[in-house]
């Protein structure tokens, strides 16, 4: 399908933060750039649109060529278009979030990418482009949109204990939790089941195991 303009017009991007939990602490999937711009710098997956692709499919696409992730969810996040934000040409991005369970997801590095990783939210290195802007956002996202429920049955593993639960909750929500009101929470939402399990987390006893309760189908 030809496209004739008398305008300029920018370039269009996706770019998908995703999110899951690793032992209690909340990561984000990085790849590391191989082409001009940012070189060897870090990014959120992501790349241009194709002239017949809607923004979902070259979310999932990018991701998928980049990274070899297939998340859980994907959520459009929004807009990002400083004119400045890319060396190359003018373009605007539309971010995404996507959550995933750790022991689901597969990471290597596409042909795009020198590497894909994950890394803690809280401990990342330099970003390329305006990504640091784009996570910073996102974590507002999942700030205003994931309770105790949402983040045990989209982000956790399948079995972890509740220790591990509250501190991807207070990384989420950037706040400390009392942990006896968080057992009580956990109680009243009945989102857990106990695994029969336990696990040696460090010196003291074996911490139980529990799994998320998967949403019921309507």
């Amino acid at each position: 399908m030809p496209y004739t303009y008398e305008y300029p017009h920018p370039a269009v991007t996706v770019d998908v933060a995703v999110f899951t939990a690793v032992a209690g602490v909340l990561n984000v999937l990085l790849v590391q750039r191989k082409q001009w711009p940012h070189t060897g710098k870090w990014a959120i997956p992501g790349g241009f649109v194709e002239i017949d692709e809607s923004l979902k499919r070259a979310a999932w696409r990018e991701l998928r060529e980049e990274t070899g992730v297939q998340a859980g969810l994907l959520e459009q996040l929004g807009a990002f278009g400083r004119p400045d934000r890319d060396p190359r040409e003018r373009v605007i991005t539309v971010a995404y979030i996507a959550l995933a369970r750790f022991d689901q997801l597969r990471i290597e590095a596409g042909s795009d990418a020198r590497d894909a990783r994950l890394y803690p939210v809280d401990d990342l290195p330099e970003l390329a482009f305006d990504h640091d802007r784009i996570l910073m956002r996102a974590r507002e996202r999942l700030r205003d949109r994931l309770g105790i429920t949402e983040v045990a049955r989209l982000l956790m593993p399948a079995e972890f204990t509740i220790s591990e639960l509250q501190s991807v909750c207070e990384s989420i929500s950037a706040e400390p939790v009392d942990k006896r009101n968080f057992r009580k929470k956990l109680k009243m939402l009945d989102v857990l089941v106990d695994a029969g399990a336990l696990r040696q987390t460090g010196p003291s006893r074996p911490a139980r195991l529990y799994f998320a309760k998967q949403a019921p189908v309507s």
